[in-house]
């Protein structure tokens, strides 16, 4: 059998479907939002979005699907099934448009061009969701709580918090995300896998937001500034907590003591201290902590990780507050004063020892 001539108009093989497209014109329109197709097989599929109908409805997990095609391709996510890959690296695909981005990774191609900075991608679907940025647009809302998005997949994701829905579940302990993504990261605790490397310390992390906030301990990088004091913070949730402390809000309060907390997590570690509790424990020695970063300093020890160095003399040290007190040796400051007679100390501890002498009790105890 002969292979069918392409289309004059696109180079597409598929002629006969083809070349109705080009001169056919688009003759069938939704009298719901007057858009058009082509064909009446588009039209009733279109429909069924306002009309809300799914009649194909999947065997394993009972999602619904206006169109069969999206039903295929949604069950190649409980089978695993991948039919399409990729000639040179082998990396399969459940759909062809993915491939088709793919091949586009070894070819380098960006064709599609952001005309307001440049910036470049390989499919024409993500240059105009970039391009919300600079128009502010976000034409997808949500039904339930009207929160706006720029990207209709973004928007998929956000109603998942709405309906409860979580697709993708870890087969090691079951737990349920609903990205994609958010397995993916997930997954990496049971692997112990840190793909994202400090290139100044050589660190490893799981995570690519992670791997960021560290690299401003070297770079003494601070974006977050509080708008208040000036005060400046490496992460922004640091940040939020601190500006609780100009309002004077504690909207926490210990039900055994009755002291009050900026935020619901210092809290809980307070607890801790009534209860005994210590859920964080050394892999090395097994000693365990009420509060994970004081596991992570611990664990530093034995790592012989020392993360702050001194730009004078290169001295490192296992936690920022010693860095701080050796800084202080080379400048000559004293910032630890004595109330009573005024006289200043380079560290708390020489403070402590000095205040027994005022309060007539032995050095040594």
């Amino acid at each position: 059998m002969d292979c069918p001539s392409p289309c004059d108009v696109c180079n597409s093989k598929l002629y006969r479907r083809k070349q109705h497209i080009h001169s056919a014109g688009r003759s069938y329109t939704c009298d719901v939002c007057n858009k058009s197709f082509t064909e009446q097989s588009g039209l009733t599929r279109h429909q069924c979005i306002h009309s809300r109908e799914c009649p194909y409805t999947c065997d394993f997990c009972n999602k619904s699907f206006s169109v069969q095609s999206r039903l295929k391709v949604h069950q190649r996510m409980h089978t695993g099934e991948r039919p399409y890959s990729c000639d040179i690296c082998n990396q399969s695909f459940t759909v062809q448009g993915s491939l088709k981005v793919h091949r586009l990774i070894h070819s380098g191609e960006h064709p599609y061009t952001c005309d307001v900075c440049n910036k470049s991608f390989r499919v024409q679907f993500k240059l105009k969701v970039h391009q919300r940025k600079h128009s502010g647009e976000r034409p997808y809302r949500c039904d339930v709580c009207n929160k706006l998005f720029s990207a209709r997949g973004n928007l998929k994701v956000h109603k998942r918090i709405h309906i409860g829905e979580r697709p993708y579940t870890c087969d090691v302990c079951n737990k349920s995300f609903t990205e994609k993504s958010g397995l993916q990261r997930h997954q990496r605790i049971h692997s112990g896998e840190r793909p994202y490397s400090c290139y100044i310390c050589n660190k490893s992390y799981s995570l690519q937001g992670s791997l960021k906030i560290h690299q401003r301990v070297h770079s003494g990088e601070r974006p977050y500034s509080c708008d208040v004091c000036n005060k400046s913070f490496t992460v922004q949730s640091n940040l939020k907590v601190h500006q609780l402390m100009h309002s004077g809000k504690r909207s926490y309060s210990c039900d055994v003591c009755n002291k009050s907390f900026l935020v619901r997590n210092a809290l809980k570690v307070h607890q801790r201290i009534h209860s005994g509790e210590r859920p964080y424990s050394c892999d090395f020695c097994n000693k365990s902590f009420s509060v994970k970063a004081s596991l992570k300093i611990h664990q530093r020890k034995h790592n012989q990780e020392c993360p702050y160095s001194c730009d004078v003399c290169n001295e490192s040290f296992t936690e920022q507050c010693d860095l701080k007190v050796h800084q202080r040796r080379h400048i000559g400051e004293r910032a630890f004063t004595c109330y009573v007679c005024n006289k200043s100390f380079k560290e708390q501890d020489t403070l402590n020892l000095h205040k027994r002498i005022h309060w007539g009790k032995s050095t040594y105890l």
